[in-house]
């Protein structure tokens, strides 16, 4: 079959990419402008469409251009599948209209000489989503057809999650709830990132291989499309969004991000995955994926509460302010240094907060302190 890029030969795949990187500003401007413009749309359409916008202009702002290889549609492929918690028929149609109507407004304004390419190119790009939209909505109209259990069956994994966490006293079981996720929703891995929102930064916590797990941390930024995301992505393959030393570090294939929230607070995210085995999700396992999210997020923040409330453990000045340190990232040397102490009582110290907080390394004191509400 004929890839619908291929007659296009003006643009190539790099040119395109590259276009939108340069203007994305504009284009932005101009996307947010016709979103404003019109009032008929309803709402939740609107804000599907804004996500869509922003996640594939995202995607285009930092995409490295040298890893692209013309014709190969996995690039969008991929983006479109990770939208499988957020799309349907009207947002698609409203992010095609909005999209294409600020590239002409921005091309028109520049009386740019490639418009008529660019235009062709936009227009066999579209047609191409089109058609792994439609094949997206077939596969999950199959599997809903052939698995007439398949809600009960999810209800029943939804009830034995929701025993399980009533029955654990908490953030210290967090591991073993992992564990039976891993078990009750057919995946090999699961791995919990923590989220500290007064540093904006994210830390891996809990999960298999740990030291591997404990070397991921960064700060949240645009680069970082999937973790800004308040929606469950999957991810059937992770090149252009996870960094390629984070894909040789964990063996990843496909891989499913699940954010863990109550109301507007975010703990963190859950990551599912096949241990290097590439899957597929439909957007029904996605949605059910979305729900224990929000589970472990009412489960972390009523545990937390409870042990805030009932707990007595004191920290003295000297070890609130080790702490305080730690949540910045500071190493033992840089932390005796700005408070004129040797690093082995420094680690005096961090051995008493970790004994204090029952955490068995530096990231999961951070990580518990901020459960306790030590840090704000």
């Amino acid at each position: 079959m004929t890839h619908p890029f291929q007659s296009i030969e003006e643009v190539t795949l790099q040119e395109f990419v590259l276009f939108i990187k340069i203007h994305h500003q504009q284009i932005e401007e101009n996307v947010n402008i016709y979103l404003n413009l019109a009032p008929s749309i309803a709402e939740e359409d609107r804000k599907r469409a804004a996500m869509l916008l922003d996640s594939f202009l995202r995607l285009m702002t930092y995409t490295n251009i040298d890893e692209l290889n013309d014709g190969d549609k996995s690039f969008f492929n991929t983006w479109l599948q990770a939208q499988l918690s957020i799309i349907d028929g009207k947002s698609f149609n409203l992010f095609q209209l909005i999209f294409e109507k600020s590239l002409i407004t921005f091309m028109i304004q520049q009386k740019s000489s490639r418009t008529n390419a660019i235009l062709m190119y936009v227009l066999s790009l579209f047609t191409f989503l089109v058609q792994l939209y439609d094949d997206c909505e077939g596969d999950d109209k199959r599997s809903n057809g052939s698995t007439e259990n398949q809600e009960l069956r999810y209800l029943q994994l939804l009830d034995k999650l929701d025993k399980l966490l009533i029955s654990s006293s908490g953030y210290q079981d967090l591991a073993y709830i992992l564990k039976k996720c891993e078990e009750y929703f057919s995946y090999k891995r699961c791995v919990f990132y923590a989220y500290v929102p007064w540093s904006n930064q994210f830390y891996g916590v809990i999960g298999a291989e740990l030291p591997k797990v404990q070397s991921m941390k960064g700060q949240l930024n645009g680069e970082n499309a999937i973790l800004s995301s308040r929606k469950p992505i999957y991810l059937k393959n992770p090149k252009n969004y996870v960094k390629e030393e984070h894909i040789q570090l964990f063996n990843l294939s496909s891989i499913i991000f699940i954010p863990i929230m109550r109301r507007d607070q975010l703990f963190g995210w859950l990551t599912f995955d096949q241990l290097g085995q590439e899957f597929d999700c439909t957007k029904e396992e996605l949605s059910l994926l979305e729900e224990v999210g929000k589970r472990l997020g009412l489960f972390l923040s009523r545990k937390g509460e409870k042990v805030e409330k009932n707990t007595e453990l004191h920290l003295t000045e000297r070890e609130s302010m080790i702490l305080g340190l730690l949540a910045e990232g500071y190493d033992n040397k840089k932390i005796g240094g700005l408070l004129f102490l040797s690093e082995h009582t420094v680690r005096d110290y961090v051995s008493s907060l970790m004994t204090k907080l029952k955490a068995k390394n530096r990231t999961q004191v951070v990580a518990s302190a901020f459960r306790l509400g030590l840090l704000s």
